[in-house]
């Protein structure tokens, strides 16, 4: 779409060069590099904070996997399996396979921190359930975005070579287009997990059985909210980076 605004009306690409087109390729790549030290420091915090709630015991004594099979009892959801998976910081809900699938840190843990991460999970099962949009829309691109990924691993570089030796910007544009497809799901992707978070803390918060103590209920709000900042600095990386390679089609055009 990019390139057809281009061919279409001139006076658009001036415009849009003012954003991305005369950014040099530097500044963009010490753009990248700021964005990427912002996300050593989000990661970084995540883990502690999870680490810190991680050694905070839920006072019902409930386990991940309990917290987990209350929630989607609650909601109705009886066709969806919660498992336990390996690796540390693994959990994800499958929409494909109908899985909850939770790390031991998770599944076994009776703490603040598995509460909150197994009802987050729970939550993309509640959203495939109700036919949450976004969830839907992020699904179906699954597909694309693994072919774009693909793409991106060799047309990017050697889009570069060729446009730097032979003046041949197609394999680079190729590539550019993949990466703005990639970049949009990660956007997509921010709804998802922000409306996950949403319904797990509205859960949590009306159910006292499970978290008793508001304290409890402010630590997992904590702890997800810096879960979800990790998906914010991912996307404003993949902008970041979409922004360093188009710059090289855009300045060439100018």
């Amino acid at each position: 779409m990019l390139f057809e605004i281009v061919n279409i009306q001139k006076n658009n690409m001036n415009h849009l060069a003012l954003i991305t087109g005369y950014i040099a390729p530097g500044s963009a790549w010490f753009l990248m590099i700021v964005i990427a030290i912002v996300s050593f420091i989000v990661q970084w915090r995540f883990k502690s904070k999870f680490k810190q709630y991680s050694e905070i015991g839920l006072l019902s004594g409930l386990s991940g996997a309990d917290v987990a099979e209350k929630m989607l009892r609650d909601n109705g959801i009886y066709d969806v399996q919660v498992i336990s998976v390996e690796g540390q910081l693994t959990d994800h809900y499958n929409p494909e396979t109908k899985t909850v699938n939770l790390s031991p840190d998770v599944f076994y843990s009776r703490s603040v921190a598995a509460a909150a991460v197994a009802a987050h999970e729970c939550g993309h099962a509640v959203q495939h359930a109700r036919s949450y949009a976004w969830l839907s829309l992020r699904t179906s691109l699954v597909p694309v975005i693994n072919v774009a990924s693909t793409l991106t691993q060799w047309t990017l570089f050697l889009g570069l070579m060729l446009l730097f030796f032979t003046h041949n910007p197609f394999v680079l544009a190729i590539g550019v287009a993949a990466l703005a497809v990639v970049t949009l799901f990660s956007f997509i992707t921010l709804p998802v997990e922000f409306d996950a978070s949403r319904r797990a803390l509205a859960w949590l918060n009306n159910n006292y059985t499970v978290m008793q103590t508001r304290e409890e209920h402010e630590q997992a709000k904590d702890a997800l909210w810096w879960a979800a900042m990790t998906y914010v600095v991912a996307a404003l990386s993949a902008l970041a980076t979409l922004m360093y390679y188009a710059s090289f089609l855009l300045n060439r055009r100018n």
